[in-house]
């Protein structure tokens, strides 16, 4: 489990496509402390740790199914794109963000982003499917960032992205086209299908 707090900026430093995707993901961590077999959210994607090296050049590799792929913006990674990197949630962590698991649901598209004071507002564009999920003061995760929805209309909801949060995550080099992983606030999950009965 996750919070939405990323905690490094990682880059994609190889990709091979063999029966599945395996990726190496360069990484600030202490790579020590990362065991195998370990999760690290990849842009808000839980993948399992297969193989590590530490020294200068700190790195992690994971495996991604085709599943995976087909739900997430993972197919269109390239070495050298930066990726939000979250370790999980210990017992006894400060929890900062929301309930994220990890399970990316889809994706969106970036819309429009403007000024708004020193902050940015964004506006996504959801699938049909997963909008009616999203409230105005709920919580989204976009590539593993923990983000509250300031308002919803139909298939698109806008955020405020904070200069802080621009600085410390890949935000700051989104521009409009740009899709993002999303994962829906599990709580709305659950909520809706006890609803539905």
């Amino acid at each position: 489990m996750f919070t939405g707090l990323v905690s490094d900026v990682g880059e994609i430093r190889r990709i091979e496509k063999r029966g599945d995707t395996h990726l190496t993901i360069a990484t600030h961590f202490d790579i020590d402390a990362v065991g195998m077999g370990a999760s690290i959210a990849c842009a808000g994607i839980c993948l399992t740790v297969v193989g590590k090296g530490k020294g200068k050049n700190r790195w992690f590799s994971v495996t991604a199914s085709g599943e995976t792929l087909s739900k997430t913006t993972m197919g269109k990674w390239k070495v050298g794109d930066p990726v939000n990197l979250e370790k999980p949630l210990r017992v006894g962590d400060e929890f900062g963000g929301h309930i994220v698991t990890g399970h990316v649901d889809g994706t969106v598209e970036l819309v429009s982003l403007k000024p708004d004071g020193e902050s940015l507002r964004m506006t996504f564009k959801a699938p049909a499917a997963l909008a009616k999920y999203i409230a105005p003061k709920g919580s989204v995760a976009l590539d593993g960032v923990s983000l509250t929805v300031n308002e919803a209309k139909g298939r698109t909801f806008g955020v405020n992205i904070i200069p802080h949060t621009a600085e410390v995550t890949t935000f700051g080099r989104l521009k409009p086209g740009m899709k993002l992983n999303l994962e829906i606030d599990p709580l709305a999950r659950y909520l809706a299908r006890l609803v539905k009965g």
